[in-house]
């Protein structure tokens, strides 16, 4: 019996990925770095998960003399990064995925425990629940496990076996959503049958291990497990 629901949040609960970019590009600025990630290069750069981490991986690409944070400056750019993204919420420049919202009241309103299991940090995902529920993640949402309280990020199960521990949840009682290749596999890491729905930076991605691969969660309900063979 599925008695929880885990969502990943960037790309499946909304697309949130351009507000992240749009986020990255104004800190740059802010730091005069002189830096600027183009759609193309930002798809290229989603292959590394967490913020922090892809600043890192875009600093090996750069000429031997270009300046490059440390990492006590890349932790302090990122945290001016991430209000800068909570800025963009907070004037309501997002909005949920089709069928999100319906499918979290349903399983609200059915019993099920919500659970989050995402890479990004806890003040984005607060920010994304003030700007599409308009309350804090605590109140949309029984269980948060972000990319900031596990050791490693996805493709690592970790932040899917964080989210199963917190409430006692068994793998075979829940139900993953993710949007991304690297979410799959995290998902799939800790034993979960998995529900993808492709966002707009996601749409190449290899799916093959999923159990379900649908547009969007539009008239999407756990019912439906008897589709899913996995």
């Amino acid at each position: 019996m599925i008695t929880a629901l885990i969502f990943d949040v960037d790309g499946t609960l909304a697309e949130t990925e351009e507000a992240h970019r749009a986020a990255f590009n104004a800190t740059f600025d802010a730091w005069g770095l002189g830096w600027h990630w183009t759609r193309d290069h930002y798809a290229e750069l989603l292959k590394t998960t967490g913020g922090k981490e892809r600043v890192r991986r875009f600093q090996t690409d750069l000429a031997a003399n270009a300046r490059r944070l440390s990492g006590d400056e890349i932790a302090a750019f990122h945290a001016e990064k991430t209000k800068a993204y909570a800025d963009i919420l907070g004037r309501g420049e997002l909005t949920l995925r089709a069928g999100v919202k319906d499918l979290v009241a349903t399983a609200r309103n059915e019993g099920l425990t919500l659970a989050i299991a995402t890479t990004t940090n806890t003040p984005n995902v607060d920010a994304l629940c003030q700007c599409c529920w308009g309350t804090p993640a605590t109140e949309v949402f029984d269980v948060i496990a972000a990319g900031d309280m596990v050791q490693a990020k996805k493709p690592a199960p970790d932040v899917f076996l964080l989210a199963l521990e917190k409430e006692n949840i068994k793998p075979d009682q829940a139900i993953a959503f993710e949007d991304s290749r690297n979410g799959l596999l995290s998902a799939k890491g800790a034993h979960l049958r998995t529900v993808v729905t492709p966002s707009a930076y996601t749409q190449a991605d290899d799916f093959s291990e999923a159990d379900q691969v649908v547009p969007t969660l539009e008239g999407w309900h756990w019912s439906r497990m008897a589709e899913i063979v996995g």
